[in-house]
Formats: structure tokens, C-alpha cells, sequence
């Protein structure tokens, strides 16, 4: 199974647990909580992660502290997927996006955005 599978699989599994009960299973809980829980909990989950980073500058040699940073970044690509589900947004659309940025520099591709959304 390749990393686009397990995206997929994974989405379909999500969007499925939108018809479970809340009180057996942890996403629908957060669906039921809405947008506002979803997006703490990625917060927090991208928190956990930026302090497993600064570990892992410190400690480049560590397993556990490799172990931890990638544990930390599954549980906020789970939570990215979550929220996704919630709003129906298949990954694909998101992959579009990146295909599309694939190859222009990251300051030309912030300049046309500023350029398409004047605020």
C-alpha cells in the first residue's frame, strides 16, 4: 500500500465515521464538537510537534526523539484529515493545489495569492 492509499483509505474511513456514535468513536466525537474542537486539537497536535522538532535539533542522534517527532507528525496529519473530512474536502483537492505550486518558488507563489485575494 502506498502513501496515497493510506491518505485515501484513511479519508474514507473519516468521512464513514461521521455516521458513528460519538460515544464510541474519538472523530465522530470531534465532528460532533464541530470545526471550533477540530481545529484546537490540531493546534495542539502541531504545538506537540514544533517541541518534538526543537528535541530532535537538540538530540539528532536519539531514536526515541525521532520516534516521538514522527509520531507527533501522524497524529497532526491525522488531524489535518479530520478536519478535511468535516468540511468534505478530499485530500486530492489539497494534492491539486501542491501539483500546482510543484516548481514555482515559494515567494512567486505567495505573491500571485496576495495578487488573487486583495484584502
Amino acid at each position: 500500500m502506498n502513501q496515497d492509499d493510506i491518505i485515501t483509505l484513511l479519508y474514507e474511513t473519516l468521512q464513514e465515521r461521521k455516521n458513528a456514535d460519538p460515544k464510541k468513536s474519538y472523530v465522530a466525537g470531534l465532528y460532533k464538537r464541530g470545526t471550533k474542537q477540530i481545529a484546537k486539537k490540531m493546534g495542539e497536535e502541531a504545538v506537540e510537534l514544533v517541541i518534538d522538532a526543537m528535541r530532535l535539533d537538540a538530540q539528532p542522534d536519539k531514536k526515541k526523539r525521532r520516534e516521538s517527532f514522527t509520531e507527533e507528525a501522524a497524529d497532526l496529519m491525522f488531524h489535518l484529515l479530520v478536519l478535511l473530512a468535516h468540511h468534505d474536502v478530499p485530500p486530492e483537492d489539497v494534492f491539486d493545489v501542491l501539483r500546482q505550486r510543484l516548481g514555482v518558488g515559494g515567494l512567486v507563489e505567495k505573491a500571485s495569492r496576495s495578487q488573487e485575494n486583495p484584502e
